[in-house]
């Protein structure tokens, strides 16, 4: 009731804002850009019947503003932190609204959280509020050592479907203890904080490459590969499943999350957690957030058929209890079935949206850049009502975790972060 009675609080009391950056301010500061040593490329091109500025340079970087660990969680699709802190810092002010209809795993909704703002995240699959939400209240390492050290493990006990290909026995006993005591407390209503967080952080260690995963090797975290496929793996590595001490992971991957967070942005992100909305509705079809409320949206939204979310996701799913056959996410096998889809999704943003409020709609590239979607997020927002000032590129250097997929920079892939950025005028 108290967090209720604070989301209600938070629509009813935002104020009409005064004197604030015009984005023709920011593109100023995009046109002169050059924290990195280059400058700003400008060019002027017709998109429709628009001619707009478009932007490149590398406006943000892995290596020289390195973002809060607390971000560390695998999803697959994700963007780098100091993109929407790009954004945010420039485009808000401490208190405003930021929100993401495609949340993931929450990179745009706890940046805003760390810099003060407060928080709206929306995502259909209902794993991402799982990933989310607990990093806005986080709890102390003794308090989840403590509750760890509470959770009975049956030994016997063996998962209702074959797992054996990547878990062992024992790895295998302790998860299904812990995921039959965390859906006990969330049906009986009597999870807390440190139960959220240990979920969140055991749907993220159930698979990877390393010994800080539960299972043996294989894809990175953020793909959970089929069970056959998995067999395949084991056999061209000649390897077994060896043991894996869940609870001592859960605490190794927690004491990862929490070691750059100072007190001062642990106690933002608990301010912020008491009032921030998660939603799991579709994009288009957001009818509980009020009109005319957002300062700032910063997303990035399924790219075709590029990411099958669905089967990255089964076994998250499993270990969650979610019927993922009923979870409905849109996914769009042609530009004209993506481009209807996020037309609608634009219309809604329109409403939400404040007057001089921003959207920043990021589309990366799609099939080695063939597909220019964001020429098509240019008309899509224009005809939903938004003034376009601008396509912002930014130029982007591959991790590592792209190299473990055999991806070059500038062969295939997504090369660059491609943003749209509109206003509400």
């Amino acid at each position: 009731m108290r967090n209720e009675n604070l989301q209600n609080n938070l629509f009813e009391t935002i104020a009409v804002l005064d004197s604030r950056m015009e984005a023709t301010e920011f593109c100023k500061q995009l046109a002169n850009f050059a924290d990195f040593g280059t400058e700003t490329v400008i060019e002027r091109r017709k998109i429709g019947a628009t001619l707009l500025p478009i932007y490149q340079n590398e406006f943000w970087t892995a290596k020289q503003r390195q973002s809060d660990s607390i971000h560390e969680v695998s999803y697959r699709a994700c963007f780098k932190a100091q993109l929407p802190r790009f954004f945010i810092e420039s485009l808000t002010r401490k208190n405003d609204i930021v929100y993401d209809p495609f949340a993931g795993r929450g990179t745009t909704i706890i940046e805003a959280a760390l810099l003060g703002r407060h928080v709206i995240a929306n995502d259909v699959n209902p794993l991402s509020k799982i990933l989310c939400k607990p990093r806005l209240d986080v709890p102390s390492l003794n308090d989840i050592w403590k509750r760890l050290n509470e959770i009975s493990i049956d030994e016997n006990i063996k998962a209702d479907l074959d797992l054996s290909m990547f878990f062992h026995p024992k790895t295998e006993a302790e998860i299904v203890s812990l995921k039959n005591y965390l859906h006990t407390k969330s049906s009986q209503k009597n999870n807390d904080y440190i139960d959220d967080w240990i979920r969140m952080v055991a749907t993220n260690r159930l698979t990877g490459h390393s010994s800080g995963f539960f299972s043996v090797y294989t894809l990175p975290p953020n793909q959970a590969v089929k069970p056959e496929r998995q067999k395949k793996i084991n056999e061209t590595r000649n390897q077994t499943p060896d043991y894996r001490n869940t609870k001592e992971i859960i605490l190794k991957k927690s004491k990862s999350l929490l070691r750059d967070l100072s007190q001062s942005n642990k106690k933002n992100l608990k301010d912020i957690s008491e009032g921030a909305i998660f939603s799991t509705s579709d994009a288009r079809f957001t009818n509980k957030i009020p009109g005319d409320l957002v300062q700032l949206t910063v997303t990035s939204p399924p790219f075709l058929d590029v990411v099958q979310y669905a089967d990255d996701n089964w076994l998250r799913c499993w270990f969650n209890s979610i019927d993922i056959e009923n979870v409905e996410i849109s996914m769009a096998k042609t530009v004209e079935k993506w481009c209807e889809i996020m037309g609608d999704v634009f219309r809604e943003l329109y409403r939400i949206t404040l007057k001089n409020g921003f959207v920043a709609f990021e589309v990366g590239e799609v099939k080695n850049g063939k597909i220019k979607l964001d020429e098509y997020v240019v008309s899509l927002g224009e005809e939903a009502g938004f003034y376009c000032e601008g396509i912002i590129i930014n130029e982007q250097v591959f991790t590592k975790t792209s190299n473990i997929w055999g991806v070059k920079n500038n062969d295939k892939g997504t090369n660059s972060n491609r943003i749209v950025l509109f206003k509400k005028k």
